[in-house]
């Protein structure tokens, strides 16, 4: 007998989109702003930042998108549900960010063989210290929303704001250092320094997304906190064949409980109820499906 539990039964589809209607507007913000102060400044590293964030805005735009399709629920033609869809878009997403990272190392090379001096630095100070507050807030929540919903998307959309904060705390060290050490060159240097952060961004976002996308198990603390839990019932006296992956923000974990052999169809059906209810406890976004098997002496988990 094959006992199935379902996860989707919760509200967080409403938060995730919340989260990406803030995200997109977080952006179209900072682009106006941003756009503003290079316009003044002519400097490279805040064109660097205008253009992650016009990237910040194109991919938010993406996971507004990818979200109201991968939170509908499962249908005839989705068993699973529609939750990769975030995975797809998050992995687009890091090769249009990885592409325009390497047009910022060519434009940053570009100023080293042509130093310009940044004029009207406080403006861009000014500027990127706005951008540093509003950012953190969005982090803020956006980090309240990954907790509730293990959301793909947002996570990706939250590795670039969190790079955000970095990329313009040292946008401020380049203006306010080469103004005062009297260089041109320290603007260049942070703007291939911007780019290279930018691209270890897209990496991680890429490998996280791909691992999603081709079924990898979930960690092996996860995988060993399911067996702990399995365990754990006084009467599971084995477990086997334990299968995981997610798919967006849902995990599924199949798994095959040993019991006494003398037990009935309906006490065995009581016993995996007991340890789907525990294991959902743990894993709240989680479908679990468990197979009861009568205890078989040398088999191994």
């Amino acid at each position: 007998m094959v006992h199935v539990s379902h996860p989707y039964n919760d509200n967080a589809a409403k938060l995730a989109r919340f989260a990406t209607y803030a995200s997109v507007s977080v952006a179209s913000l900072l682009i106006v702003v941003k756009l503003f102060a290079w316009m003044w400044t002519d400097a490279l590293s805040l064109q660097a930042t205008l253009v992650d964030s016009i990237l910040d805005a194109a991919a938010s735009l993406l996971n507004l998108i990818a979200v109201r399709q991968a939170y509908l629920p499962p249908d005839k033609e989705h068993r699973f549900g529609h939750g990769k869809i975030e995975a797809v878009a998050a992995l687009g997403q890091s090769f249009f960010i990885a592409g325009s990272a390497g047009w910022l190392m060519l434009e940053a090379f570009h100023r080293f063989l042509h130093p310009q001096k940044v004029e009207s630095s406080m403006v861009g100070i000014a500027v990127m210290v706005f951008a540093i507050v509003i950012t953190l807030f969005l982090i803020l929540y956006q980090t309240y929303v990954i907790r509730k919903t293990r959301s793909t998307a947002i996570l990706a959309d939250s590795v670039h704001y969190r790079s955000d904060v970095m990329i313009n705390g040292s946008v401020i060290v380049a203006l306010v250092g080469g103004e005062w050490l009297d260089t041109s060159y320290l603007d260049p240097l942070f703007g291939m320094g911007i780019s290279l952060y930018i691209l270890s961004s897209a990496w991680k976002i890429a490998k996280d997304s791909f691992h999603i996308l081709i079924d990898r198990e979930l960690s092996d603390q996860e995988r060993d906190e399911i067996l702990k839990i399995a365990l754990s019932h006084p009467k599971v006296l084995g477990c086997h064949d334990l299968k995981t992956r997610s798919s967006g923000r849902y995990s599924f974990i199949q798994l095959h409980l040993e019991m006494d052999g003398e037990l009935s169809l309906k006490q065995s059906h009581a016993i995996s109820d007991e340890v789907v209810k525990v294991l959902e406890e743990e894993f709240p976004h989680a479908e679990v499906i468990i197979h009861e098997d009568p205890k078989v002496e040398g088999r191994t988990i």
